[in-house]
């Protein structure tokens, strides 16, 4: 859970320190949300980044009032890889203990911002486990620019650190297209995809909804009257504002066509069977 101007896509342009310069939309857009799923009868979980539980500590509270699950998103949304092990650590457990004060409940789920575990900053899940996390939802099996580790499994499994601790891994949403890892997480793609095209995803990645599967949302990606970013690339505007306007009724009718519930939920009723050494997630390809 993060604001419009937290996103990497504007980090050339928005600076951390000129953050609260911006008008916040987060608070209001999350509570148009809560409405939405009040309405249609279901519970999520929401990562939500340190910085706005440190500012909206109401929101939170209202968040798990409703049942939702509470998760970090670390606390600056600075990328895994671009950060050294000490200020991940540092801005981690700063988030975890602000989401901990204000829940009064074990945080235990995690997920970097812009799914920043790639196979170079692999070194961070030793120190989430060392923090007290025990799932992560942070790698994302498939290629892009920004993150990805290709040929990591596509269901939940479990990772043996370099120090011997585990997490659960559960990777973000891909369907297999002619042998390639298509993402159908949600997010940009669910705005960029024909609706069609993102049930289709979903549908063939779920394995006809007998496997759990993840699916994301920002609470600015349903606000079309969030104040444009001046100086960002065409690319950034591209990924940031196309189909803001479709978002809400796409996740409405998502919503209808398949069931949703939280993270732990869902990772409890799952039998987790591969277990991988985190030495095997930095192999290039990796080993089936």
């Amino acid at each position: 859970m993060e604001d419009y101007y937290h996103v990497a896509a504007f980090a050339k342009v928005i600076k951390p320190s000129e953050w609260d310069q911006w008008p916040s939309r987060v608070e209001a857009n999350t509570q148009r949300l809560l409405q939405v799923f009040s309405d249609h009868g279901i519970t999520i979980t929401f990562f939500i980044l340190g910085w706005v539980a440190e500012r909206y500590p109401q929101l939170v509270r209202d968040i798990q009032t409703q049942g939702h699950e509470i998760a970090s998103h670390g606390y600056s949304h600075q990328l895994i890889y671009r950060q050294d092990p000490q200020t991940f650590r540092r801005e981690t457990e700063k988030s975890k203990q602000l989401l901990e004060d204000i829940t009064q409940a074990p945080i235990t789920g995690y997920r970097a911002a812009s799914y920043s575990i790639t196979r170079s900053s692999l070194w961070a899940l030793d120190i989430l486990a060392e923090l007290g996390f025990t799932w992560d939802s942070s790698i994302f099996p498939t290629r892009h620019d920004n993150y990805g580790i290709p040929g990591s499994p596509e269901e939940p499994y479990r990772i043996i650190t370099r120090s011997g601790a585990s997490l659960i891994e559960f990777p973000l949403t891909t369907a297999k297209v002619w042998g390639q890892s298509i993402p159908a997480a949600g997010g940009g793609y669910f705005r960029q995809y024909p609706y069609a095209l993102s049930r289709w995803l979903f549908q063939r990645a779920s394995d006809n909804q007998s496997k759990p599967q993840i699916f994301y949302l920002h609470p600015w990606e349903i606000d079309p009257e969030q104040p444009r970013v001046p100086n960002a690339s065409w690319f950034s505007n591209f990924r940031h504002y196309t189909n803001l306007k479709r978002c809400l009724p796409r996740l409405e009718r998502m919503i209808q066509d398949f069931p949703f519930g939280t993270m732990s939920k869902s990772l409890g009723s799952t039998r987790v069977e591969r277990e991988l050494h985190v030495t095997e997630l930095a192999q290039q390809p990796l080993t089936e």
